[in-house]
């Protein structure tokens, strides 16, 4: 700021410097009573191109900041998809749908585009480029829209979970357990029992009408060895409680629980990280606008 005073005439003469601008000089005249100033557009001009920097610093910090929870948010999409394909893989053989297995690809998609995102929306905030901002936040809505139908697979899949078991894992270990080219089943089956400690979809009695235990196969079994609390050859010829599980509910309430906790994660990481995209993508918009803005200002004063 920049102060004259002409001693004789009572006038004030005031500059207000703004980065690169000088303001309009402003002129106060004193009488007794009041001060009277003209002058002062460009002044006010400086002042918003003040505060419009002042928001364009603002959200090119917050951007980093979104970047930096996009980042995290995308580790755990596919953390969690990793996880519910890895952890126990051999159970979606025991499934009648493929809905489960989608969502966890689904997430595991979103959850790598959201890494190489992450990395291209920085490189913009950094050079200011409206093409990659821009770019950035048509990739942010196509994400939240893989990560929306991630979270809506989970919950609608969710609804009819309980209902999916009753019907289809009774049938499945009563017909296809140790049955020629049925090994994944199989497997899957054994590790069912054995890690969650049940035996059969209901109880132990399910495994009097399988074609296994009614065939030769079955060496006199009245349950698969994977039933007894310690494996030994030929330990499912005896079913008393002190030898297999005995689970209410079976192994269709285990793995019900099972799939809903996975379900349920899967649907709040898959939605909580979509929206979470929707806010990057609002911030981007302001920005790419600030920048469209200050572009046309600085056209405007050639």
């Amino acid at each position: 700021m920049k102060l004259t005073i002409n001693t004789e005439t009572n006038i004030y003469k005031i500059a207000v410097y703004h980065e690169k601008k000088e303001a309009e000089w402003i002129e106060c005249r004193m009488y007794k009573t009041y001060i009277n100033c003209t002058g002062g557009r460009k002044m006010s001009a400086a002042y918003k191109d003040n505060q419009e920097d002042w928001l364009t610093v603002c959200l090119k910090y917050l951007l980093f900041v979104f970047n930096f929870l996009f980042w995290v948010g995308g580790a755990a999409v596919l953390g969690v998809g990793v996880w519910t394909l890895v952890e126990k893989s051999d159970y979606l053989s025991l499934l009648a749908s493929s809905t489960f297995a989608v969502s966890a690809y689904i997430l595991i998609l979103a959850g790598g585009l959201v890494v190489v995102t992450g990395f291209l929306g920085c490189c913009a905030v950094i050079r200011e480029q409206k093409s990659c901002l821009s770019t950035y936040f048509f990739c942010l809505l196509f994400i939240f829209l893989i990560e929306l139908v991630a979270g809506v697979l989970a919950y609608v899949y969710y609804q009819r979970l309980s209902e999916e078991l009753k019907q289809h894992l009774n049938q499945t270990m009563k017909d296809n357990y140790a049955q020629p080219g049925k090994e994944a089943i199989t497997l899957a089956v054994d590790r069912l029992q054995q890690d969650f400690k049940c035996c059969g979809s209901n109880n132990s009695h399910d495994w009097m009408v399988s074609v296994y235990i009614s065939s030769k196969q079955a060496e006199d079994r009245v349950v698969p060895d994977s039933c007894c609390k310690t494996i030994t050859l030929h330990c499912g010829k005896r079913d008393h409680p002190s030898n297999i599980y005995k689970v209410e509910g079976g192994c269709i309430t285990k793995l019900e629980q099972f799939l809903a906790e996975h379900l349920l994660i899967i649907g709040a990481v898959g939605i909580g990280v979509a929206c979470l995209q929707l806010a990057g993508a609002f911030l981007t918009a302001c920005f790419i606008y600030l920048l469209y803005k200050e572009e046309e200002e600085n056209f405007g004063t050639l």
